[in-house]
């Protein structure tokens, strides 16, 4: 399908480079709107739409649609799902949250318990983190390495077409932030007493491995963005561009979706409501 023009980048080449992607890029968001409070209009619209889209897509109950969240820490995967789902009927979403696999989990191959999540027809689902955490994480403290990775691309290549066969749309978003970000975020989740349980001594030791992570990130995106299922990068130092841009996108495939309620089967003349 044809995606709106917004800042996000379509990964479409085998060769794909987070480095090459801005993060603090507003693309066409930049002529159009001054700043935020001059996109709220729009993205008020599109919450509107949204929510009717949502509402025919439960009605119709035949699709579903897939929404997977990556980023770095603080790359905003929490903020960008709230803004996203604003408005919409909760009845109608699930939300998977993935942390590091239990010894249950670990029993079973590494899609178990990502099949389990995803959402039943009629609804939109929601991945913050995903199946992809094991060739990323893994990869990057030396868990897997390069070949067992490219399997795992492969057996998610064929998992996510599964789904789509059986009528699951899928769209990935990695929310692109750079490390001068990233630490202006941390440190403000320091700052703030109200947010300091955001915060996790952990997250500096990740943070040492940002040019490993852009690497491996870059290789899951590149072999891992197909037609069905394709991956962009949201330039995302700029909170509201990026929410903007990741709520045109959705907008977007539903309208290509195109969702309707079913046709009543019974006389509706003949019903008489006294």
């Amino acid at each position: 399908m044809k995606y709106p023009e917004t800042p996000a980048v379509l990964v479409k080449d085998k060769h794909f480079k987070l480095a090459d992607v801005s993060t603090d890029d507003k693309g066409p968001f930049d002529e159009k709107y001054a700043h935020k409070e001059s996109a709220e209009p729009r993205l008020a619209a599109l919450r509107q739409r949204l929510a009717e889209l949502q509402e025919n897509l439960y009605a119709e109950h035949q699709r579903s649609l897939l929404l997977v969240f990556q980023a770095m820490d603080t790359g905003g995967k929490d903020g960008a799902i709230g803004n996203l789902l604003t408005g919409v009927n909760p009845a109608g979403v699930q939300v998977a949250a993935f942390k590091a696999p239990s010894p249950v989990e670990l029993a079973h191959d590494f899609l178990w318990r990502v099949h389990l999540k995803t959402p039943a027809r009629g609804h939109i689902g929601v991945f913050n983190r995903s199946h992809y955490e094991d060739v990323l994480v893994t990869r990057v403290h030396g868990l897997i390495d390069k070949k067992t990775a490219h399997q795992r691309f492969d057996d998610i290549n064929n998992f996510e077409q599964l789904l789509t066969r059986n009528g699951t749309h899928i769209l990935k978003f990695f929310l692109h932030i750079s490390k001068k970000e990233q630490a202006e975020r941390l440190q403000a989740r320091l700052d703030d007493p109200a947010k300091r349980w955001k915060y996790e001594p952990g997250d500096l030791k990740e943070r040492a491995h940002w040019d490993d992570y852009q690497d491996v990130y870059s290789d899951a995106l590149a072999h891992c963005s197909t037609d069905g299922a394709p991956w962009f990068v949201v330039p995302a130092d700029h909170k509201w561009s990026r929410d903007l841009a990741i709520t045109e996108i959705v907008v977007a495939a539903l309208e290509n979706m195109d969702p309707r309620p079913p046709t009543a089967d019974f006389d509706v003349k003949a019903q008489v409501i006294k």
